[in-house]
């Protein structure tokens, strides 16, 4: 029996850009091959210019010459037929020292979840995690895979500088701040790992479908 199609909503952005999201949903891996598969299909209409994959939706940035009434039922029908295929990514292994002075907030994630600073990193480690999208700053990678038990909301207010490098979880997911920038995400930890590099080609370590995984290099607690 075939997989149902779910709902497809698109919503103009300007006169220029079209989003197009489904119901929402937590993180749903299934989802998001299929918004894969349709940034696929749609780079291939003529009208489209760009399509960037976000978590759970896509972007598509649309010729301003184009009809937009067509281009929206294009886009609609390419959602109906393409399906979903995954996308066969890299592995990438991220080493980190958790907690000590590069991960001041592990402290305060343990209080949060209940857990002791030694279960946080060891669930933390443990994670698989899919890169859904590129993002927020370059090189920033949006992953699911984070245990619901490390889940913690982000800060009320942001710090105005995080360093690039510091590993850090905001909600319910996780991720490593790419360039040095204000941010609401808890730091549990550091890594040297570069994310992103302009004279490098790619300039983005990560890119979607990529598996993370991140190994302990040291714990202080």
């Amino acid at each position: 029996m075939a997989e149902p199609v779910p709902p497809l909503h698109t919503s103009w952005l300007g006169e220029g850009a079209v989003l197009c999201q489904s119901d929402p949903a937590p993180l749903e891996p299934a989802l998001q091959e299929r918004f894969w598969t349709l940034a696929e299909a749609v780079r291939r209409l003529p009208f489209a210019r760009e399509a960037v994959p976000g978590m759970n939706n896509l972007l598509v940035m649309i010729d301003p010459d184009a009809e937009g009434e067509a281009a929206v039922a294009a886009i609609r029908q390419c959602w109906a037929t393409a399906g979903r295929r995954a996308v066969a990514g890299r592995e990438v292994t991220i080493p980190v020292r958790y907690g000590g002075e590069g991960g001041y907030d592990l402290a305060h994630v343990a209080a949060v979840t209940g857990l002791a600073p030694a279960e946080v990193v060891r669930r933390h480690s443990a994670g698989c995690y899919v890169v859904y999208a590129l993002g927020s700053q370059p090189g920033f990678g949006y992953l699911a895979g984070l245990d619901p038990a490390l889940a913690v909301p982000r800060r009320d207010v942001p710090r105005v500088r995080v360093e690039g490098g510091s590993v850090v979880i905001g909600g319910a997911q996780t991720g490593v701040i790419s360039r040095t920038s204000p941010s609401g995400w808890h730091v549990i930890g550091t890594t040297d790992l570069p994310f992103f590099d302009p004279d490098r080609d790619p300039p983005a370590l990560l890119a979607p479908g990529d598996t993370i995984r991140f190994t302990i290099e040291s714990l202080v607690p």
